[in-house]
């Protein structure tokens, strides 16, 4: 069995929303990070992973996120205790809200990076690197198509 997790690539201009994972997180601890968490049963539903997703930002970062979330990329990995998750990341659009870190104990700082103050990071773990590339392409290439506007 896998554990589900989604993760938003938040975008505001031209800078990403990242968070400082705390230090009391078992996987990951001290490392920049997308937004995001495990999905929870439900029962049946629909759109679980997108309402997942949005509930999440809001609890971890204080931030609403538009409606529509564009699909990036899935990924497979075991955490260090053993655990194998599945990992979906969107990329989102910023709404409105003040980020902040709402619970140390998950989150210990939020930024707003570029995509090239990402890469260069020393905190930046190598598949936050590939998710933001491949999210920055995604924004890239729906801003050709006229899928969403230039300032996203």
């Amino acid at each position: 069995m896998f554990i589900v997790n989604v993760e938003g690539a938040i975008r505001k201009g031209n800078q990403w929303l990242i968070i400082e994972r705390s230090q009391k997180e078992e996987h990951a601890g001290g490392l920049l990070s997308l937004v995001g968490g495990k999905v929870e049963i439900e029962g049946n539903s629909s759109a679980i992973l997108e309402r997942t997703l949005k509930r999440e930002i809001l609890e971890e970062v204080g931030v609403n996120v538009k409606e529509k979330l564009h699909y990036v990329h899935s990924t497979s990995f075991m955490t260090e205790s053993g655990e194998h998750v599945v990992d979906i990341v969107f990329v989102c659009e910023y709404e409105s809200g003040e980020p902040i870190a709402n619970s140390l104990d998950e989150v210990a700082n939020v930024y707003w990076y570029t995509t090239d103050e990402i890469l260069s990071h020393p905190n930046s773990p190598s598949y936050l690197k590939e998710y933001i590339s491949y999210s920055d392409q995604v924004v890239q290439n729906m801003q050709k198509g006229g899928g969403i506007k230039d300032d996203f």
